[in-house]
This record gives structure tokens, C-alpha cells and sequence, in this order.
């Protein structure tokens, strides 16, 4: 405020010169502000300084003239700043009203999880939960897409899951018997889900007898499948022949690539983990007594994480005022049931 009101005393003051002492007054001023200019290009300025030049460019003509700290059109740019500013001001609390976050985070997971809508379906199925919100507002907050909507991998693989089942056997050294005698166990797996469609075992497999075992597990289904096997030689002709017949497409996994199964491979693991690792099994009527009970365990009662704790039969959940948690054996004792009676 100081060095502002010494600037208007000096103003006053240059008025009682001479003409003479203001040019040079002007011209020793005009020196001292281009030795500034050379040594600071860009000098600092205030608001203060920003209003006074903005003041003096509406009451001045000749102000493009005099102007050496900055270019004209820096003022000419403040003074529309401070027009916007001012409208800014004048219109504050107007306007469209901000949407809360969470509408804004359903947006976005409606958009992530339905690459094949656009902004007319998400703003339908917000309106019928109740939100009201214009299509403009679903479409600027909706996430850009690069290129054509796509479905994701496991929507593609959930889509098809239903086509497929999985087929394999236990490896040579699984089962051994009292007798130091080898069993092969043949497992066929539903990938929808997850659940055991057949099981059985043989202590000579050939293609007639998996031919046979193929036949019984998908002879009453008519929706045609994929399957999904190794390269073992023991798919031999009888097995292709009744394969077709079923109306089955076989695919074989790539040589020693396990993984490519990983279905079959895992409920493999469980039985072993969970049931035969704990057992001695006396001969193939033994297994197959074993296998059946862990069968009816794994399909209607044991949970499984990929089908968000439900079972591949699917099971009911048991509330409170049903009764009191009993305790039923299952594989023998192995495992157990909690379910819910009446006292």
C-alpha cells in the first residue's frame, strides 16, 4: 500500500514539471527498466500490478506504448481472466449438481463388467434401481474404451463351460492294493461346475473298456460337448468311434503339459489328499466303495472356492431357528456334515 501511494505522490509531483525534465525523467526511467529486463526477462508481478495495468488499459489508449515489463497481449489475457473470474463468481452454486461418488463407482463397474453396453443400457439399469441421473452424466463418467467392446477371457470361458467335461486317470504308482497290485482309476469331470460325472476303476484299461466307461457317463445326455484328454494310447479306435457317436469333440492337450487339464488334474489331487492317501485299499470292489462315498461327499457337500463356497450339487443353507448344528460322517469319518434339525 506504501510503495502505491508513493507512486501517486511522484504522479503529482511530475505534474509541476517541465516538459523538458519530464522526457528525461522519462527517458533515464525508460534505461533503468531495460537494464531490469535484461538482467529478469520475466519479472515477478502481483495482482496489484496485474489490476493497475488491466485499470490503465481501460482509461489509457496510448498504454501499448508505454508497456515494457510484459507483452500487450498478457494484459489483454488478464483482463478476459478476470471477466471469467468474475462469472465464475457470479454463478457459483448453480449449475448441474456433482452426482454422489458411489453412483459414480457403479458407473464405472456396470461399464467394466459389460463391455457390450453403452450408455443408453447402463442409464435403463439405473433407473430401474431407483437412481435418477440423465444419459448425458452416464455417458461422461462411463470409462473410454480403445477400440471395439470386447468380452473378457472368463466371461468367453464361463460362456462355454457348460460344453465341456474333462476326462484322465490316476497315474501308475496311485492306488496300489494289499496285494502290491496296480488299479487305474478313469475320472470324467463336468467343467461347469466342477462336478464328478462318472469314476471307475480297472486294473487293465484298454480303449473298449474307456470306450465303455464313456458311454455310460454321457450316454443319457444330449447336448453335445468337448472333451478335453491327454495323449495316452489308450484312446485308441473304440474310444474315437463311440466319442463321435456321442457327438463329442475331442481335444488333446500338448504332450507332458499337465496343466492344460488343470480341472481334472486338481480333483485328482483331492481325492488322493483327501481320501486315498488316508486308506488302504484292498482290492477294486474296495476302491470303488471309497470312491463312491467321496464321490457323493465332493458333489453334495464339500465347498469349493471357484464356486463361491457352494457345492458342484449345490447346497442349501441351513438359518438359525431351523434347529441345532448335528454332526453327520461322511467318507467313513474322513469327513464330516453340518446341517441343521429340529430338537
Amino acid at each position: 500500500m506504501l510503495k502505491w501511494l508513493g507512486i501517486i505522490i511522484r504522479t503529482l509531483r511530475s505534474v509541476l514539471r517541465s516538459r523538458q525534465d519530464l522526457a528525461l525523467e522519462n527517458l533515464v526511467l525508460r534505461q533503468q527498466l531495460a537494464v531490469l529486463k535484461h538482467i529478469d526477462p520475466r519479472p515477478r508481478l502481483t495482482d496489484a500490478d496485474r489490476f493497475f495495468w488491466v485499470l490503465v488499459s481501460r482509461v489509457w489508449s496510448g498504454w501499448r506504448n508505454a508497456l515494457h515489463v510484459v507483452k500487450p497481449e498478457t494484459v489483454v489475457r488478464w483482463h478476459r481472466q478476470g471477466f471469467r473470474y468474475y462469472w465464475r463468481w457470479k454463478s457459483r452454486g448453480r449449475g448441474r449438481p456433482r452426482i454422489d461418488g458411489e453412483v459414480r463407482d457403479l458407473i464405472r463397474r456396470m461399464c467394466r463388467a459389460n463391455p457390450l453396453w453403452g450408455a443408453p443400457r447402463i442409464h435403463g439399469e439405473l433407473l430401474k434401481l431407483g437412481i435418477e441421473i440423465s444419459e448425458t452424466t452416464v455417458a461422461k463418467y462411463m470409462i473410454a474404451r480403445r477400440g471395439p467392446p470386447i468380452q473378457t477371457w472368463r466371461t468367453f470361458l464361463q460362456n462355454h463351460a457348460k460344453e465341456l467335461i474333462a476326462l484322465d486317470f490316476f497315474t501308475v504308482d496311485t492306488v496300489p492294493t494289499a496285494t502290491v497290485r496296480v488299479l487305474f482309476v478313469l475320472v470324467i469331470l463336468s467343467h461347469d461346475r466342477r462336478r464328478i460325472l462318472y469314476f471307475n476303476a480297472t486294473g487293465h484299461p484298454t480303449a473298449a473298456w474307456t470306450a465303455r466307461q464313456l458311454l455310460e457317463a454321457c450316454g443319457t445326455e444330449e447336448t453335445s460337448r468337448y472333451l478335453i484328454r491327454d495323449r495316452d494310447a489308450i484312446y485308441g479306435e473304440a474310444f474315437h468311434r463311440q466319442a463321435a457317436a456321442l457327438g463329442i469333440k475331442q481335444t488333446s492337450i500338448a504332450p507332458q503339459s499337465p496343466w492344460q487339464n488343470p480341472y481334472a488334474e486338481r480333483v485328482i489331487g483331492s481325492i488322493r489328499r483327501e481320501c486315498l492317501d488316508h486308506m488302504i485299499v484292498l482290492g477294486a470292489r474296495h476302491l470303488r466303495r471309497i470312491l463312491s462315498g467321496y464321490v457323493d461327499y465332493y458333489n453334495a457337500t464339500r465347498t469349493h472356492l471357484s464356486l463361491c463356497k457352494d457345492t458342484p450339487d449345490g447346497r442349501t443353507t441351513a438359518l438359525p431357528e431351523q434347529g441345532k448344528v448335528i454332526e453327520l460322517d461322511r467318507v467313513g469319518g474322513l469327513h464330516h456334515e453340518y446341517v441343521r434339525t429340529a430338537a
